[in-house]
C-alpha cells in the first residue's frame, strides 16, 4: 500500500460545495484506506495498492456520480509531494503568496507561456523546477493578476489545479502522522 494525496479541482468555489466528510466517504466507498482530508479545499490523503491511473479513473467517476459534477483530480504519492515542497524556488514572505500547480504532463510549459504572455505581472515571478510550475504573487493580487485568470480557463480544467505552498506543507505533515 502506498500513501497518496488526491488534489481535487474546483472544490468549494463557484457553487461546487462539498463537505470533506462526504468526500472522504466517497473515497472509502471506492475501496481506498486510511482516508482523511486536509483543509476544505479538496486535499484527500489515502492509501491504496492500486495504480494511479486506476485510482484516478475510479475516484473521478465516484465523485462525479455522488456530487453530480464533472470531477477532476490529480494524485501524487508522498515522495512526489515532498519533491514539490522542497523544490519551491521562492522564499516565504509575508507580502507574497507562493503557489504550486499540480498538473498533467507538459502543462507546466503551457503555464509558463501564459505567464510570459500576461500583460500585468508586476512583482510576480514564475519558475519551472523539474516538471513543477511555481508562481509567486503579491498578497491580494491572486485573482486580479492577468496570469491568475488561468485558474478559471475552461480549456485547462482537466489539466491543473493549484495550491498555496503552505497547504502542501500541511499535507506533508498530515501524511507523516
Amino acid at each position: 500500500m502506498e500513501k497518496y494525496c488526491a488534489f481535487l479541482r474546483g472544490v468549494n468555489v463557484k457553487g461546487t460545495n462539498m463537505k470533506m466528510a462526504e468526500v472522504c466517504k466517497v473515497f472509502q466507498n471506492a475501496g481506498v484506506k486510511d482516508v482523511s482530508s486536509v483543509l476544505a479545499s479538496g486535499n484527500i490523503i489515502f492509501s491504496s495498492a492500486d495504480s494511479v491511473e486506476n485510482l484516478k479513473t475510479k475516484l473521478e467517476k465516484e465523485l462525479s456520480d455522488y456530487f453530480d459534477y464533472e470531477a477532476f483530480l490529480f494524485i501524487r504519492n508522498e515522495a512526489e509531494i515532498k519533491a514539490i515542497f522542497s523544490s519551491s524556488p521562492f522564499s516565504s514572505s509575508p507580502e507574497y503568496h507562493n503557489y504550486t500547480f499540480i498538473t498533467t504532463e507538459g502543462t507546466e510549459d503551457v503555464l509558463m507561456q501564459f505567464f510570459d504572455d500576461a500583460v500585468y505581472k508586476e512583482n510576480e515571478r514564475a519558475e519551472i523546477v523539474r516538471t513543477n510550475f511555481y508562481w509567486q504573487t503579491p498578497k491580494g493580487n491572486t485573482l486580479n493578476s492577468d496570469f491568475g485568470k488561468v485558474l478559471g480557463k475552461k480549456s485547462l480544467k482537466d489539466r491543473l489545479t493549484s495550491r498555496n505552498i503552505n497547504t502542501i506543507e500541511k499535507i506533508l505533515k498530515a501524511m507523516s502522522k
